[in-house]
């Protein structure tokens, strides 16, 4: 059953991946088609078509690689200055590139087409073509986190408590929320020296009450406390009052992304329970914008991470939690999530839908990169051909014309080498040693 549901996980993920292009594409066709461009392919993924329809001027695809999708607009490069797009092929070191690139962008202009190529739009329009495609990505981005944190809910503290801690270890010593034994002669965790028993709710500490799911308000209280302290306990019904001897540790700390980090802070030695809890619109919000922060970094150290994901992938190095993770990669934890067993539906439902919101935020920001093929490659030329048009307008100089984006070729050939063996290297790392999210 096990393998049954692995299976299942991965194949709704997969899907899950697909509709994210689709719906990424959508954007760019919607706002081409309102601009009056003419699109003659919508399609997901690359290489040879494994299945299509077309209705009206527009062909609607599924090809064979799922390692992205686009729609084709006629006209995306404008001809080049002293119309060479009718002339002999020139062959200097990369005009020959961008004469068959402008050969190509034509190829579906018929003289009833003229006025509806991509580059005879106004800049504005253009921007708004190619930054729709990014934005239809935070849209499902944003729309899954609301539904997971508010509607689903996040795994929090309650005021509950689960078990106690024997004796005081910091901790380095603590693996997984277990202890490790306690050494001859450690001194007894506060909590148990001063009474407090499992299953005791922890009603208020120096005076401040919390509600049961104040858990995480209780934890930053404890740690802000140092020596003996009032705690107020509610066992069968009744409050006990307590006077604990909060005693410094080191500790995880709570306010850092780094999982290895510590602070010295008060320790309690008690384990609270959890139960899942939904945020406000507030705290969702801020939630999301960590969340896009933390992407944003993520994309920025991909360089970095290159050495280390190449060592995993073929040195049999230690993969990274934080290592970047591919198709076949985030396909695989969707099916170890569904995979596990004994787990509240909250955590199946909340790390599929947080795992696919994540993916449409990382392709939101990855397609602003200015680098062609990517959105970011057209938006930037657009935007320089504004700057252009208006300055010469302020100074009474002829319209300089558009920008030929097509010089930007080169660039655009070295990246998508330069992606395609980045795919593959992950797609290798994450087959034979793949990040395991989930232990």
């Amino acid at each position: 059953m096990t393998v049954l549901w692995t299976i299942v996980g991965i194949v709704i993920f997969f899907f899950g991946l697909l509709l994210s292009i689709a719906w990424h594409e959508l954007g760019h066709f919607t706002t081409a088609r309102w601009f009056g461009i003419k699109v003659p392919e919508f399609m997901v993924g690359f290489g040879r078509t494994v299945w299509s329809v077309k209705r009206g001027e527009t062909e609607y695809g599924i090809k064979a690689i799922p390692l992205g999708g686009y729609v084709r607009m006629i006209g995306m490069l404008p001809p080049a200055k002293g119309g060479t797009l009718g002339r002999s092929r020139r062959t200097g070191p990369f005009q020959g590139l961008m004469d068959d690139a402008r050969a190509q962008s034509q190829m579906d202009v018929r003289p009833e087409d003229a006025d509806r190529q991509f580059w005879t739009r106004s800049p504005w329009k253009r921007i708004v073509v190619m930054f729709a495609g990014p934005f239809m990505n935070l849209i499902l981005a944003v729309v899954l986190f609301f539904v997971t944190l508010m509607g689903v809910g996040v795994l929090a503290p309650t005021t509950q408590i689960a078990s106690l801690e024997e004796c005081v270890l910091p901790a380095t010593a603590v693996q997984n929320g277990v202890p490790e034994q306690c050494p001859a002669g450690a001194p007894l965790a506060p909590a148990l020296a001063a009474g407090v028993q499992p299953d005791d709710r922890i009603v208020s500490v120096n005076g401040v009450p919390f509600e049961p799911n104040d858990g995480g308000a209780l934890q930053d209280a404890i740690r802000a406390s140092t020596g003996p302290t009032p705690v107020v306990v509610e066992r069968d019904g009744q409050q006990i009052p307590l006077d604990v001897n909060v005693i410094p540790n080191t500790l995880v700390d709570r306010n850092s992304q780094d999982p290895d980090a510590t602070v010295i802070a008060g320790y309690l030695g008690v384990q609270l329970d959890t139960t899942y809890q939904q945020l406000s619109a507030g705290e969702t919000v801020t939630a999301i914008g960590n969340r896009i922060v933390l992407t944003f970094d993520a994309v920025t150290q991909i360089p970095a991470r290159i050495p280390a994901l190449f060592g995993a992938a073929f040195l049999g190095e230690e993969r990274a939690p934080d290592s970047p993770i591919g198709v076949v990669g985030v396909s695989r934890i969707g099916g170890e999530i569904l995979a596990q067993e004994n787990v509240p539906w909250q955590q199946d439902i909340g790390l599929f839908l947080t795992m696919l919101a994540a993916v449409n935020l990382s392709l939101f920001l990855l397609n602003l990169l200015p680098i062609p093929p990517l959105d970011g490659g057209q938006i930037v030329p657009a935007i320089w051909e504004a700057i252009k048009r208006n300055t010469a307008r302020l100074l009474g100089r002829p319209d300089p014309g558009p920008v030929d984006a097509a010089k930007l070729l080169p660039v655009a050939y070295v990246f998508v080498l330069f992606f395609i063996g980045f795919s593959l290297i992950v797609a290798i790392a994450d087959i034979v040693n793949p990040v395991r999210l989930l232990g």
